[in-house]
């Protein structure tokens, strides 16, 4: 089986003999299956990202990119497109345009609509990865600042929690250290004057 650009979908193996191709074939199944069940990683757009649909009987519709995948997507729209309707999907990503065909899956509610990407060619596949890769770091980055930023805090609350014990300590040691000066004094005193 092949999409729409010549490129093979499905595991294809030659071979002469009956009996090898049916046990390649069934493996090979089995591995397309389990690659489908891989979920590919996925990016919540933060910033306003929007996209243009266009039907194949040519009408247009636009709508904002909220989440994205190499597989696919969910659309802010405003109203829901039929499930299973093919469009081409076209939106602008830091690297470039993407423009891919996509089939509309079931809405989620009366504006969300996922969909899935049922062609993309190689340089907006590229394109898309790109982005989505470019979108995680900038996440993990975030992540790891939003991490540094608390310890940060962290260290500092720490740090004004103990200073407060620390004078409370230096002040009972010198209290202590008077107080024992004070009763060397006395008992000095005391052992002076006894023994006159």
């Amino acid at each position: 089986m092949s999409a729409g650009d010549g490129i093979c979908t499905t595991p294809f193996v030659i071979s002469h003999f009956l009996g090898v191709r049916n046990i390649l074939a069934r493996h090979m199944d089995g591995l397309s299956q389990l690659h489908a069940q891989l979920r590919a990683p996925r990016v919540h757009l933060a910033d306003f990202t929007p996209a243009v649909l266009r039907f194949e009987d040519g009408q247009r519709a636009s709508g904002e990119l909220r989440v994205l995948s190499v597989n696919g997507g969910l659309l802010c729209l405003p109203s829901p497109i039929d499930r299973g309707s093919q469009v081409k999907l076209m939106f602008l990503t830091h690297g470039g345009s993407v423009l891919g065909a996509a089939e509309m899956l079931s809405p989620l509610t009366g504006t969300q609509q996922p969909f899935r990407f049922i062609s993309l060619p190689v340089d907006d596949r590229r394109r898309l990865g790109a982005a989505i890769q470019s979108s995680l770091n900038l996440n993990t980055a975030n992540l790891d600042t939003a991490e540094l930023r608390w310890m940060e805090k962290l260290r500092a609350a720490s740090g004004r929690e103990n200073q407060p014990r620390g004078r409370l300590f230096k002040f009972a040691v010198g209290a202590a250290a008077v107080g024992i000066f004070a009763l060397g004094c006395a008992l000095y005193v005391l052992q002076v004057h006894g023994l006159k």
